[in-house]
């Protein structure tokens, strides 16, 4: 089953009210607020990362937050008892979420892949917004749905988005909603 029927299924078993939004194809933060008609902050934005917890282990993270905030790496490493994080490369994304980078939601059906979000996420918004398992597929519902739903480990690993925007697009490049 492709995870934007798994996730259609999982909301619709667990009662979760949400919208479903068909909109063209896109996955960069700004782009699909605008095309969804919502604020960029709504966005539910998913990194894949892998974090080195000692010499011989390394440990998968779908990190959540907000897609107007910016991730840490060294905080998402710190959050998990790592040593350092880095972006999981497309193809690893790619196998642990089973979604293209863009696509992916802020759900993990995989073990291999643990699910971090940011401390942030729900404060600003009742509703979160994210792509679901397609580009050109939008999820809108209740950010304390989601939360209660996922029951999610927390932490800060993110702050306010850095003016220079070059910065950002590094991280945009593998970031997904």
């Amino acid at each position: 089953m492709e995870v934007h029927d798994r996730l259609r299924a999982l909301l619709d078993e667990q009662g979760i009210t949400y919208k479903l939004l068909h909109h063209a194809a896109e996955g960069r933060s700004e782009e699909v607020a605008a095309i969804r008609g919502t604020a960029v902050g709504q966005g539910a934005k998913a990194l894949v990362c892998r974090v080195k917890i000692s010499s011989t282990k390394r440990a998968n993270i779908l990190a959540v937050f907000p897609a107007d905030r910016q991730a840490d790496l060294d905080a998402i490493a710190q959050a998990i008892g790592g040593k350092k994080a880095s972006l999981a490369s497309r193809d690893l994304a790619r196998e642990l979420t089973g979604c293209e980078i863009g696509a992916i939601p802020p759900f993990t059906f995989n073990p291999d892949l643990e699910l971090l979000v940011d401390s942030t996420l729900g404060e600003r918004h009742q509703e979160i917004v994210f792509n679901a398992g397609r580009l050109d597929a939008s999820i809108l519902m209740g950010a304390d749905d989601y939360l209660r739903l996922v029951t999610p480990r927390t932490a800060a690993f993110t702050s306010e988005r850095a003016a220079d925007a070059s910065a950002e697009a590094a991280v945009d490049v593998q970031a997904a909603e």
